[in-house]
């Protein structure tokens, strides 16, 4: 199943403005219109996505939705980006395969790629007003898995870390480490952006250690702290590691 209704919380939450997006409690961004970011990953019955390389393009997606010229100034989007923005930060994962991808595709959005995973992602729509296209995709039915050990994570770049005591779904996860990417992104100078657009916006994800879990959520670094609204209680599900040092990345290879 994926995951919906999550805001993103920063670690040390009394500390933020009344009017966060990232407090946990109601504030004033929950009088606003509320919006969604959809997310729809390509999932064939034949050939499924790895789990952690889908978990790195959703990340990614967001950070490219968040990035682009569209989304920015008087872009085509952008209008929709700040609304989405001024209310609650919220991610809706789908799924789809065949004609459904196909009729997804269509739609205005940006297609990311990974090794083995497909997302695309869509400018964000309100919570009532999904296309037809997207509606009827389910959130169901993305339980992914990875074929191989996946690869330990590149601690010279950044890291979305997973709570190693939580269980979610791959669906709920790719929204949970897309709040860690955009956390991540906020906490970043405008010279920081550029550098982790240029190099294509390289990054891991990971299941911490308890006790590395433990250090993470007290070390000041960016936290998503999930609403509760699907599959788990509230509580922290990502830390964001390392976006600091995206200056000194190579560039990701082209497809």
């Amino acid at each position: 199943m994926s995951s919906n209704d999550t805001p993103a919380s920063s670690s040390e939450t009394a500390a933020l403005p009344a009017d966060s997006p990232f407090r946990p409690e109601r504030t004033n961004r929950d009088e606003a219109q509320q919006y969604v970011l959809p997310l729809v990953v390509h999932i064939e019955k034949t050939a499924p996505p790895a789990r952690t390389d889908a978990l790195r393009t959703a990340a990614r997606a967001v950070l490219v939705m968040l990035s682009d010229e569209r989304s920015l100034g008087e872009g085509e989007w952008a209008r929709a980006m700040r609304d989405w923005q001024d209310a609650r930060i919220r991610k809706v994962v789908r799924r789809a395969r065949g004609a459904e991808w196909r009729k997804a595709c269509a739609l205005p959005g940006i297609t990311v790629t990974g090794e083995s995973a497909e997302v695309r992602v869509f400018p964000p729509v309100p919570l009532d007003g999904w296309p037809k296209e997207l509606a009827k995709l389910q959130v169901s039915g993305t339980e992914l898995d990875d074929p191989e050990p996946p690869a330990a994570p590149d601690l010279a770049g950044p890291v979305l870390w997973l709570n190693p005591e939580l269980d979610m779904s791959a669906g709920k996860e790719m929204a949970q480490v897309g709040h860690g990417a955009q956390l991540a992104w906020w906490d970043l100078s405008g010279p920081e952006r550029t550098a982790w657009r240029e190099a294509g916006f390289p990054l891991s994800v990971a299941t911490a250690g308890t006790e590395r879990w433990r250090e993470l959520t007290v070390s000041g670094l960016p936290v998503v702290e999930d609403a509760g609204f699907t599959e788990i209680a509230p509580g922290k599900t990502v830390v964001a590691e390392g976006a600091h040092r995206v200056g000194s990345l190579p560039a990701l290879p082209r497809p």
